[in-house]
């Protein structure tokens, strides 16, 4: 199957304004609700993302429904203004995360890293697959025409011995199964807010199937594929549109004033090719999730501040389990031992009162700490 797209499409189409994207997502959104007959819905996190999908699809069709997979891992107001919303269907996943955790791994770095790591570790023969994955991480991985491929991560190599479990199956097991049997059950199409820079792997299924794939096994409609978070964050400033709390308020990048001052944009009220930021979180997905972690290495410690309880529930706790590796306990997740294992390998993720979590939780403290070193 030919790709339907070039990469330079794809920077193109990001190059375009804003008002020539909506129209564009427009199109791609009633190509979709026709091709369904009306048989769709909006997957809605309560994210900025979907909100601005959904925005645009009840612009064009108000009764279209929206569909929140209630995992428990949202900020407590993402989950509140998700539910707050009309005509929206509540999900909730059958397993819980830390049982997900447990049987198969913490999320960690990415996708496709975790992925990697979790296939190479718990393969019980070296088939193509995982003599692939180990070529990724080993840096020696070619593509068709010999060269090295951009898919190799020999950085990420060391995760293949941390003490505890990784794994890219959370977001199956806590979304896209629940999503999956609605869908079965209410022969209903999804249509999804994700973009393709937000990932290589979502860039390379874009350039596959683009904005609207008919043809896979689950079709799916990503009709804000070629959007920026720049273009997401302008469009919720231009049309004033609510979000969740945990965002805080959208406003002209600190970068682009000089302190103290009012900027130009806001003094003319034009705020073309202005860069925003958010003043709360930069997003507010999981939250427990350290996922992209890397591009956000003080997700922790935001979340410290602003939710200073399930902060606590994340990182207390934690205990080696039968297997031998460290796991989710009773009295919490346990990532404190995650991020200082991560630490002494160059990735530094900050949070507050290391040393109490260390010293509360550290059980059989002797091997953990020959662990961790």
């Amino acid at each position: 199957m030919e790709n339907k797209h070039t990469l330079s499409d794809l920077r193109q189409m990001q190059s375009l304004p804003l008002s020539a994207k909506i129209r564009m997502t427009e199109y791609r959104i009633r190509e979709w609700y026709e091709a369904f007959e009306g048989n769709v819905y909006v997957s809605f996190s309560g994210g900025k993302d979907s909100t601005v999908l959904l925005d645009i699809a009840r612009r064009l069709y108000p009764d279209i429904e929206a569909v929140f997979v209630n995992t428990g891992l949202e900020y407590p107001s993402v989950r509140k203004f998700a539910l707050s919303k009309e005509n929206v269907t509540e999900l909730r996943p059958r397993m819980n995360f830390k049982d997900v955790v447990i049987k198969y791994g913490y999320p960690i770095i990415s996708k496709e890293v975790a992925q990697t790591i979790y296939e190479v570790r718990n393969s019980k023969s070296k088939d193509k697959t995982v003599l692939h994955r180990m070529k990724k991480l080993d840096g020696k991985a070619t593509d068709k025409n010999g060269n090295l491929s951009r898919y190799n991560i020999p950085q990420w190599k060391f995760l293949l011995y941390a003490p505890f479990n990784i794994s890219h199956l959370c977001c199956d097991s806590m979304k896209k199964k629940p999503s999956k049997l609605y869908e079965k059950a209410m022969k209903n199409q999804p249509i999804i807010a994700t973009m393709a820079d937000e990932s290589f792997l979502r860039t390379t299924k874009w350039i596959k199937n683009g904005c609207n794939a008919f043809n896979l096994k689950r079709p799916q409609s990503n009709p804000m594929s070629f959007w920026t978070e720049n273009d997401v964050l302008t469009y919720i400033h231009e049309n004033n549109l609510e979000i969740a709390e945990a965002y805080g308020d959208i406003v002209v990048d600190q970068k682009e004033q000089i302190e103290g001052q009012m900027n130009l944009m806001d003094f003319l009220g034009d705020y073309t090719d202005c860069k925003f930021c958010t003043t709360g979180c930069k997003r507010a997905g999981c939250i427990f999730c350290l996922f992209g972690i890397t591009q956000d290495l003080f997700r922790i410690y935001n979340l410290q501040k602003q939710e200073p309880k399930l902060a606590d529930y994340v990182l207390r706790g934690g205990e080696f389990g039968e297997s031998g590796m460290w796991q989710p306990s009773k009295e919490g997740m346990g990532y404190w031992f995650v991020l200082d294992w991560l630490a002494t390998h160059g990735i530094k993720i900050p949070y507050e009162n290391a040393e109490h979590y260390r010293d509360t939780y550290g059980t059989n403290r002797n091997r953990i700490l020959l662990t961790i070193k």
